[in-house]
């Protein structure tokens, strides 16, 4: 059942009592009644008001954990990352096609530009990636999670590299670059996980991890985050 169909029904369920009261009092309309009226007002409207901080709070949890924050992990970070860095909470989805050996990542590519330069770089959200049990011992899992990590980092570094090639600082230019790699990265990891079926499918799994090791050490001169542009002009 849809996960947001069951809270509603929830709600739906919680309030019963309160509805089926207020229409028995609507459908008398005795003046004895009005006090009673007023204080289930009163209560439906203060119920409202914790149901609604309620869903705030869960809707900034499910966003990002910051009972047990971690701040965003950049990619020279890569080989510390494991299962108990994915801290993020996931209160409905349990599962993947009916399988517990569940996990996503969560990852950006982030920019900043100055005036003759630009920062671009790849960050892992711990907080906001979730494993669905920390202990699993699933390495296949966690190289599969972590390899959308690196998939980030080489589009980063694509980004930078097209960067380098302005022959002037056109910070258009440069903005344009880099959304549409963000847009290629995003296609790319959706690509990733369709034909790897989340890593189930261990041929195309491992023609990924060659492939993506390989554009990455091509593009090696383009780790460093911060790249200087010069006119040539």
């Amino acid at each position: 059942m849809n996960d947001y169909l069951i809270i509603t029904l929830i709600v739906l369920l919680y309030f019963s009592p309160v509805f089926y009261q207020l229409y028995l009092l609507l459908k008398e309309r005795k003046e004895e009644n009005k006090k009673l009226l007023k204080r289930l007002l009163r209560f439906t409207k203060y119920s409202f008001l914790v149901l609604i901080f309620t869903g705030i709070v869960f809707g900034i949890l499910s966003h990002t954990n910051y009972l047990n924050y971690q701040k965003p992990m950049t990619f020279d970070k890569y080989d510390q990352i494991t299962f108990q860095n994915f801290r993020g909470l996931e209160f409905f989805k349990k599962s993947l096609y009916g399988n517990e050996r569940f996990a996503y990542v969560v990852t950006s590519i982030e920019s900043e530009i100055d005036d003759n330069s630009v920062t671009v770089q790849s960050l892992f959200y711990p907080s906001r990636s979730f494993v669905y049990k920390k202990n699993t011992n699933s390495t296949e899992l966690l190289t599969h999670e972590k390899y959308h990590i690196k998939i980030t980092e080489l589009f980063a570094r694509k980004a930078k590299q097209e960067i380098s090639d302005l022959k002037t600082f056109d910070e258009n230019k440069i903005k344009g670059i880099i959304k549409d790699v963000e847009s290629k990265e995003r296609a790319f990891q959706k690509e990733y996980d369709y034909n790897t079926f989340h890593s189930y499918v261990l041929s195309e799994q491992k023609r990924y991890e060659k492939e993506v090791d390989s554009l990455l050490t091509s593009l090696n001169q383009y780790k460093n985050p911060k790249i200087i542009i010069d006119d040539k002009n």
